[in-house]
């Protein structure tokens, strides 16, 4: 009972913040805000926690980006950042950085261009986890 009554005051807050911020895109899961599974668009900035850890994200940011057939310009990587710069065909930057939060959880943010692209950058976002 108390796992329904946290979803739906989940879904309840979803909803209002969706509605009362305009762009914005919020998935979150029946845990809250800082659970693994939370995505949101805000500004043009994609903001993803993934229950994976950290080593297999950045290998799987990594192949997203051959996979896209992005250019890649940089790769900045330590033991809990990585800053992983591309561009597309179009010379659209794309920066995507990876960020240990904890074992099993990591944090993944997604900008492209320089107002955001939120098509291509929730395509990111699938391809990553089909690399998880």
């Amino acid at each position: 009972m108390r796992g329904v009554l946290r979803a739906a005051a989940a879904a309840v807050l979803a909803a209002t913040v969706a509605l009362s911020s305009g762009c914005i895109l919020v998935a979150a899961g029946a845990a809250g805000a800082a659970a693994a599974g939370t995505v949101a668009y805000v500004r043009g900035q994609l903001t993803a926690s993934l229950g994976n850890d950290y080593d297999g994200v950045v290998r799987a940011a990594n192949r997203a980006i051959e996979q896209m057939k992005f250019a890649k310009i940089s790769d900045k990587t330590d033991a809990l950042t990585a800053n992983l710069t591309a561009r597309t065909a179009q010379d659209k930057k794309i920066e995507i950085v990876v960020t240990k939060v904890g074992a099993a959880l990591t944090k993944v943010e997604i900008r492209v261009g320089v107002f955001g692209d939120e098509t291509v950058s929730m395509t990111i976002l699938d391809k990553i986890k089909a690399n998880l």
